[in-house]
């Protein structure tokens, strides 16, 4: 049996030391006051962790409930993407996550890239991360703004129309301001280019 049905068959058990609260006929909710499980896949290696010090379980949803939930994007046994957020639902056998509330996704690279939204979703069944409302991403070189954007295993940020994006110069102050239809930013080469719907235009700027 792999690593991931292990982890899936003893967390009920850990969580039957914990005091229930019973909400309706067959309904329990398990209160947990310390959170930390890895996520594994079915070959056995890590997808990611999670971890809050305040937490509960749905029996009949099957989902569990985090506040102030701490998030560690794997590669292996390296750290990818650390996200946070006011709170977070896990569900789907595990497979889903969903957070909201000043969700904040950083990068581990010395400078640190940060991607902020209101809202977070990710089917770990997917290589695609979708951010939604009051899109910031942010480094020492630029900033972009939009509503919607999508983060690849090819660490491409896809921003959606419209886009709002500054320049800052050495100073690290807001040098120009342009708006724009979609743009994407590449996290490895540090660039970003912008594709009009007509494909005509196009543009990349390397930092």
């Amino acid at each position: 049996m792999s690593k991931i049905y292990r982890l899936i068959i003893f967390l009920p058990l850990f969580m039957l030391g914990c005091a229930p609260n019973v909400v309706e006929e067959n309904k329990v909710i398990q209160k947990i006051e310390r959170f930390d499980m890895t996520i594994f896949s079915k070959s056995g290696d890590k997808i990611y962790s999670i971890s809050g010090p305040n937490s509960s379980y749905d029996n009949i949803e099957l989902k569990f409930e985090l506040k102030k939930p701490i998030i560690n994007i794997l590669n292996g046994e390296e750290t990818k993407y650390i996200i946070s957020s006011q709170e977070s639902t896990l569900s789907d056998n595990n497979k889903l996550l969903k957070l909201k509330g000043n969700v904040k996704l950083k990068t581990l690279k010395e400078d640190g890239d940060f991607l902020y939204a209101d809202n977070f979703f990710w089917n770990i069944e997917n290589t695609n991360y979708l951010l939604e409302g009051n899109i910031r991403f942010e480094n020492q070189n630029i900033i972009l703004n939009s509503g919607k954007a999508i983060l690849g295993a090819d660490n491409i940020i896809e921003f959606f129309n419209p886009v709002k994006y500054i320049i800052k110069d050495e100073n690290n102050e807001n040098k120009y301001q342009i708006n724009s239809e979609n743009a994407y930013y590449n996290l490895t080469t540090e660039s970003v280019s912008f594709k009009a719907k007509d494909k005509r235009v196009k543009s990349i700027i390397y930092f």
